[in-house]
């Protein structure tokens, strides 16, 4: 009883983190509405050691159309701009002197489109991520049976594995649901 337990326990463990990376993703995903999530994962070369751009300044959202920089160090300007440019965002950076102020584009249609296919494909991928998790539940679950522990308790284990298996897969199709209606919305 105490193994399926712990077998459910790090497959929850495994899917949710599944989960939660793919949520990240899609807060990275923008639809023309301005958000600091856009700018996560960039590095500033900051004297030598790339840096995470939150730690060199500053990054706020004025409106939902921009995203104000301002970093502690005024001399860092120069770097995030040609930190912003090389990430390929899609936007560019303006420096005032003081700080950079990024205007987000409104998206085109087409470009919004090529925004859900890429997500899509990304929710496959984690799919695909939860169901490895699965598999690998199942094959820790037929281990036990090998253990001895009773075959209907097995059963049982398997079954929860594949219910708990069809509701982070759930969960994935309603987050790519959500995410692709603010996509396609102008």
């Amino acid at each position: 009883m105490e193994e399926s337990k712990k077998c459910m326990a790090q497959a929850r463990e495994s899917m949710e983190k599944t989960i939660n990376s793919f949520e990240k993703e899609l807060q990275k995903i923008h639809a023309g509405k301005a958000t600091p999530q856009m700018l996560e994962g960039l590095k500033v070369d900051y004297y030598g050691t790339l840096t995470p751009i939150e730690q060199v300044g500053n990054i706020n959202t004025p409106d939902a159309r921009q995203i104000v920089i301002q970093p502690w160090d005024r001399n860092v300007l120069p770097l995030i701009e040609k930190a912003i440019l090389a990430a390929n965002l899609g936007f560019t950076p303006q420096n005032t002197g003081e700080f950079i102020r990024i205007v987000v584009p409104t998206p085109t249609e087409e470009r919004r489109k090529e925004l859900v296919k890429k997500m899509k494909q990304d929710a496959e991928q984690n799919k695909v991520a939860v169901r490895n998790t699965r598999r690998n539940a199942n094959d820790t679950a037929k281990k036990l049976k090998d253990n001895g522990i009773p075959e209907d308790e097995v059963k049982k284990l398997e079954t929860d594995i594949q219910k708990m298996t069809d509701d982070f897969i759930s969960k994935i199709d309603k987050m790519v649901d959500a995410k692709e209606k603010e996509i396609m919305t102008v």
